[in-house]
């Protein structure tokens, strides 16, 4: 039975890379529902399957089919998403990707409890059937199409690496320790001959050039991290609550159920954080989160209500959506248009890896620990409750190292955009910024702000106090963000150029009535005028705006605005003086 659940993952895993191809090749909308029907096909079969070999080919056809549509998904995503968006959406698409393993747990608890088994398979196949009829009507063709060539010797190794390597972690704990050892090496060597022979080849299975970029390579790595910690959680909770706590199946499913339905609402929430401030400090404070609240769990877990164990997971599961679609935007954001697609497949990759191996080790520690204390003369329940502690150790590690992990993927960007400017280091922001400063004053109105922006062409401006000292800061963004907001069925202020309607105009009549700072962003991000240009664009990057106040360093008084187009201007005069020069010294050798 356990090879429709292990099966089903490596398939998975092995048909992600085989996505990029297909993604090139063909057409959005007939690929789409070609792949989703593929899901379909598999749920009628199971459903319909009298032997466990059927179903066992039933789910495999279903494997093919999501290995497949997650990396389809997630191009899809990143080709229509405006990039100021793009965290928002990229939370939205980790929250579904995550949502449907931890739900599932959930409904199939309780259609088991109420109906046979083959409902599931009516249930699923009836939501594909959905999906696709959505998809065959909406979708368009984002990708840019061309004739890429799928290298069969390639697949066949990536097939071979990956099932080798996921086969091996899962037998570790089943009583196969030789079959696992063997399994894991052929894996690995499977891999090293891929990876040997994507750079040889004219038309790779795979574009290794996203690893070459250490912020792609950290992020995907927290974005595993994050996942592990999902996917073990949802095996052990249940494991140890049906077997010490002797709680039925459906009970324990609808343990993780609140946390898992508000960490769907708090997906966009961090997306949208992540667009606005980066992911510096929200992404290693949500992996602290994950591990003191598991920490939690694990402590109480022996004694506590059932329902105070599902309150004390709350946290930690709603911190995954600090960290998971964040790290995956993280990693995204560092590539380029056309390494993009083949950064997507390594993070599609990367969920079925995440979740074979958060799933097996949790599971296998879990089992493991248990057997050996029953052997030694513990009690079950006492026995079960060790085994518990072990794998919540297990996925408390992977946090702090997930912290780690964060820490060093910010320093690597910082660290590389410095030396992208050493030049540019030299100057201060006081040499680049635009001194000139139109400042609001905090009793004036949104209308007052509009007219000032409109007159100095600007778009935005600092807001001073009654004492001079800075209090806030407004940008058009922030009119637009509340705009939408209160006014949903107004389009965007932009209308007025093309001559406004009448809901836009009640809008803007509304909003320029109110007091800039109820729109105004308080918690203003400044620099220092003698700061270098270097820390000015890790201020800019990091909380990802486009200009930044200036202050003075003594009483924190606006002397000057930079901006990301200034430091801009300065790194291509800097790259074209230096190409200059390089020019020069190469005529001066030559004669």
């Amino acid at each position: 039975m356990q090879w429709l659940t292990t099966g089903y993952l490596l398939v998975a895993a092995v048909f992600v890379p085989v996505s990029n191809v297909l993604y090139h090749r063909f057409p959005t909308r007939p690929l789409f529902v070609a792949v989703v029907a593929l899901m379909v096909l598999g749920s009628v079969v199971g459903a319909f399957a009298p032997t466990f070999g059927v179903l066992l080919v039933a789910r495999l056809v279903q494997a093919i089919g999501t290995g497949l549509l997650t990396p389809i998904g997630m191009n899809i995503t990143l080709a229509v998403s405006p990039r100021e968006k793009l965290g928002l959406n990229m939370g939205i698409m980790a929250a579904m990707t995550t949502l449907g393993p931890s739900l599932a747990i959930v409904l199939s608890g309780v259609l088991l409890t109420i109906a046979p088994w083959t409902t599931l398979m009516w249930v699923f196949g009836a939501l594909c059937l959905i999906v696709l009829l959505a998809g065959a009507i909406t979708l368009r063709t984002v990708a840019d199409l061309g004739r890429p060539v799928l290298d069969i010797a390639s697949l066949l190794l990536v097939a071979v690496g990956l099932v080798g390597v996921l086969y091996g972690v899962t037998a570790a704990f089943g009583g196969s320790p030789l079959y696992a050892g063997v399994a894991g090496v052929v894996g690995v060597f499977a891999m090293w001959r891929f990876i040997v022979r994507q750079r040889r080849i004219k038309h790779p299975l795979l574009d290794l050039r996203p690893f070459s970029s250490p912020a792609f390579v950290f992020g995907v790595l927290m974005t595993m991290l994050g996942l592990v910690f999902v996917f073990a959680m949802n095996v052990i909770i249940p494991l140890y609550l049906q077997g010490a706590r002797e709680i039925t199946p459906l009970g324990a499913s609808l343990t993780l159920a609140p946390g898992i339905l508000l960490t769907v609402v708090m997906g966009p929430v961090a997306g949208r954080l992540f667009d606005r401030r980066g992911g510096r400090w929200s992404i290693p404070l949500g992996f602290l989160i994950m591990a003191g609240f598991v920490t939690l769990v694990a402590v109480a877990a022996g004694q506590a209500p059932v329902p105070v164990l599902g309150l004390l997971y709350i946290p930690a599961v709603l911190a995954t959506a600090f960290v998971i679609g964040p790290s995956q935007t993280f990693a995204l954001s560092h590539l380029d248009r056309e390494t993009s697609p083949h950064g997507v497949t390594v993070v599609s990759t990367s969920f079925q890896i995440a979740g074979c191996v958060g799933t097996s080790l949790a599971a296998g520690i879990y089992g493991a620990l248990t057997a050996a204390n029953v052997r030694a003369g513990l009690g079950e329940s006492e026995a079960m409750l060790t085994g518990f502690h072990g794998a919540a150790a297990l996925v408390v590690l992977t946090s702090l190292i997930g912290i780690a992990h964060a820490i060093l993927a910010y320093r690597s960007v910082r660290s590389r955009r410095s030396d992208e400017l050493d030049q540019s280091s030299a100057h201060t922001v006081a040499s680049i910024m635009k001194s000139e400063v139109y400042a609001l004053s905090w009793d004036q109105s949104v209308l007052d702000a509009l007219r000032t922006f409109a007159a100095r062409g600007i778009s935005g401006a600092p807001i001073l106090d009654d004492k001079g000292s800075l209090a806030g800061f407004l940008s058009d963004g922030d009119v637009m963000r509340y705009l939408s907001a209160a006014h949903p069925s107004s389009i965007s202020i932009y209308s007025y150029a093309v001559g406004a309607d009448d809901d836009l105009e009640q809008a803007m009549s509304d909003l320029a009535n109110l007091n800039v700072m109820r729109l105004a962003t308080r918690d203003v991000v400044t620099i220092t005028a003698g700061a270098s240009v270097a820390d000015a664009v890790a201020a800019l990057s990091d909380a990802r705006l486009k200009k930044v106040p200036v202050v003075n360093g003594e009483d924190d008084r606006p002397v000057g605005i930079v901006s990301r187009a200034a430091i801009n201007l300065l790194a291509i005069a800097n790259y074209l003086r230096t190409r200059d020069q390089t020019l020069q010294s190469e005529k001066t050798t030559t004669a």
